[in-house]
This record gives structure tokens, C-alpha cells and sequence, in this order.
């Protein structure tokens, strides 16, 4: 859904490099509302404070989806001439955001930004950080609502399952068994939308299709890579796999299209062109979607910033201007949303860096 956002989003070959390139300028927007090279960021009803100590905290560093929407994040820090670092655990577990986010108290960070691996295991770090003097803002997997300031949602989560529904019943015929490859078992994004992609099931379109079970990757490319080979060897009649994580949809993808499956078992989820790229054109995948992840670091930062600033409250209807993404709306449990997925199929994924 995108009736909040005042300037559209396109997604477009120019959009990112990887790594360094994303540095100098990963977001991909319309050109109107560019904040000019060295200006003031004016945002809508008032103006972002230079000098912002600006911290990211993925579910884990060296993840590939994180990086760049981290970059993303870097990126707008920069515009805004803000102070920038990431941090992070090296592995998605629940917990192990908490000393991160202590660390980042004591440091007096002005904004963090923190994609949750679990909706109330860092909720008590969260508000002492509040109670610190941070604006706290998730991104990608949300908290408990009352954790932290503001949510910038990729999608909505309804958008997500219809979207992920629809690509594994084009590719499966519209009949035959399925099943869930997930990120880790309490991750709030991906529980969400497969609880909407099993109510999205029960409509009449779908009635020939059956979801046999929901397994978990941990976000990790070995476990995703031995799940995969585990749903097969024990539902060999398998039509499709969906996986809405960017680890898990291309460790499974390396394994179909080496594996005697390749082209009898279909796979979508969501994933990065740069990941997905070999597989489409090998064929071991038709179409998968994702927004553009630096946009979602980037409107993070903006939103954090225009909340360390006084620019927002973080009330449902304020408006900010997030750089080049233009302007955005603050909705209901104060949530931001980016903007629909796009899909990616051999016809496209040409036109993508990412």
C-alpha cells in the first residue's frame, strides 16, 4: 500500500552498487524533493539536526540484505551529516541484540535504528535507551509497539502474503503441497506473514493448494541449505517452497538447482537480484520479490533523525520528508510503510544492482 507517500518510488537499474557504491548513494527515488549536495534537510515542519549520532542494529551483521539496507541507513547519515556506525551479533537469536543496544545507551546514541529478532526479548534494553535520550526506530521485524518510537514497515504485511501467495501459485499451477522455509521461529516479520499467507490460502483461488508445514533456517545459509534438503526428503510429493528471508530463499535456491528437484519443485520468497540473479537464469527459479532494502535503511534514518530533531513526535498523521524518498506519513501505532514489492523474473532482474 502506498497511499501515505506524497512522492513515488521507483525501483531502477540506477538504484545501487554493491558495498562502495552504496556508500556514495544507495537510495533509489524519484528525483523530486532531493535534498541538494551540502544543504539544510528540511523536513516538513521543521529541520534535521546536523551532528546526529546515528546507530544500526540488524539481526546480524554479514547479512547480505542487511548490509545494504545498513548502507541505505549510511547513506542518509551522511546527507544529513550525521555520525554513523552499525553493530550487530553475528548470529539471529533472540537475545542477542540486548548488549548491543546497553553499549549504544551508555554511548549516548542520539538515533537507533533496530530490525528485532524477537518482538519483547529487547524491549527492557529498548526503553532504557528511550529513557537515555535515543529515538528508537525498528525496521524490517518490528517490537512489541510500546518498545520503541517509531516502525518502518517494508510493505504491509498483507501486501507481502498476497504477493507471496499469488508468485507460488503461478508456479505450482495453482495446485499441490508447499511449505514454509522462515527465518528463526520468533522472528515478528516473518510470523506475521505467514500467518496472513495461511489466511490468504483459504480463499477460493487457492483451495487447491495445501501448506503442509513451516520449517526454520535461522536466517543461517547452512541450516536453510540442510531444511531445504530435509522438506524434500520428507515430503517428496513437494510442488513448491515459499521463503520469505533472504537467506533462506537463496540457500534453498543452491540447493534445487543442483539437486534432482531443479525444475519439478518451485521457489519464490524474498530475495536480493544480486542473490537470486544465477537462479532465475538457470532457470531453478521463476520470480521472486523485494523492496529495495537501502531505501528501507534510508527512511529509517530519516525518520529517527526527524525524531531526534522535534521534527515528529511520532503522533499518527505527522509528515516528514525523508530526503530523496520524498514525503511520508506517520500511520496508526506509529508505522511507516516504504512501499509495495516488486517482482523479479528473467525479463527484469537485468535491470537491478542490489
Amino acid at each position: 500500500m502506498r497511499g501515505t507517500r506524497t512522492t513515488p518510488l521507483r525501483l531502477g537499474a540506477s538504484v545501487l552498487a554493491l558495498a562502495a557504491l552504496l556508500l556514495s548513494g544507495s537510495a533509489c527515488a524519484s528525483d523530486e524533493g532531493d535534498t541538494p549536495s551540502g544543504g539544510s534537510n528540511a523536513a516538513a515542519g521543521g529541520t534535521i539536526k546536523a551532528g546526529l549520532k546515528v546507530a544500526f542494529l540488524p539481526k546480524q551483521v554479514n547479512n547480505p540484505y542487511f548490509t545494504v539496507s545498513d548502507n541505505g541507513g549510511k547513506a542518509a547519515v551522511a546527507e544529513f551529516k550525521g555520525e554513523y556506525k552499525e553493530v550487530g551479533p553475528s548470529e539471529a537469536s533472540a537475545s542477542s541484540q540486548v548488549s548491543y543496544l546497553n553499549t549504544l545507551t551508555q554511548q549516548g546514541s542520539d538515533v537507533i535504528a533496530v530490525s528485532a529478532n524477537d518482538p519483547n526479548a529487547i524491549c527492557g534494553a529498548v526503553n532504557q535507551a528511550r529513557q537515555g535520550g535515543a529515538k528508537v526506530v525498528t525496521f524490517d521485524s518490528d517490537t512489541n509497539k510500546d518498545c520503541r518510537d517509531l516502525f518502518v514497515n517494508q510493505v504491509t504485511g498483507q501486501g507481502i502474503a498476497e504477493n507471496q501467495v499469488k508468485l507460488i501459485s503461478d508456479a505450482i499451477g495453482g495446485e499441490g503441497k508447499i511449505a514454509v522455509l522462515s527465518a528463526t521461529a520468533n522472528a515478528t516479520n516473518q510470523n506475521a506473514w505467514i500467518e496472513l499467507m495461511k489466511t490468504e490460502l483459504k480463499k477460493p483461488e487457492y483451495a487447491k493448494i495445501e501448506l503442509v508445514t513451516v520449517v526454520y533456517g535461522n536466517d543461517d545459509d547452512q541450516k536453510s541449505f540442510q531444511e531445504t534438503q530435509g522438506l524434500l526428503a520428507s515430503y517428496p510429493d513437494l510442488k513448491g517452497i515459499v521463503s520469505p528471508t533472504t537467506v533462506g530463499v537463496a540457500a534453498a535456491a543452491r540447493y534445487l538447482s543442483t539437486s534432482q528437484y531443479k525444475g519439478k519443485v518451485a521457489l519464490t520468497g524474498l530475495g536480493t537480484p544480486n542473490q537470486m540473479r544465477e537462479f532465475v537464469t538457470d532457470g531453478t527459479v521463476r520470480s521472486f520479490a523485494l523492496w529495495n532494502p537501502a531505501d528501507l535503511g534510508y527512511l529509517a534514518a530519516y525518520a529517527g533523525a526527524a525524531l531526534a530533531s522535534g521534527v515528529i513526535s511520532g503522533k499518527e498523521g505527522e509528515t516528514f520528508t525523508a530526503g530523496k524518498l520524498g514525503d511520508y506519513t506517520i500511520q496508526a501505532d506509529g508505522v511507516v510503510v516504504l512501499g509495495p514489492p516488486t517482482v523479479f523474473d528473467a525479463a527484469n532482474i537485468g535491470q537491478f544492482d542490489f
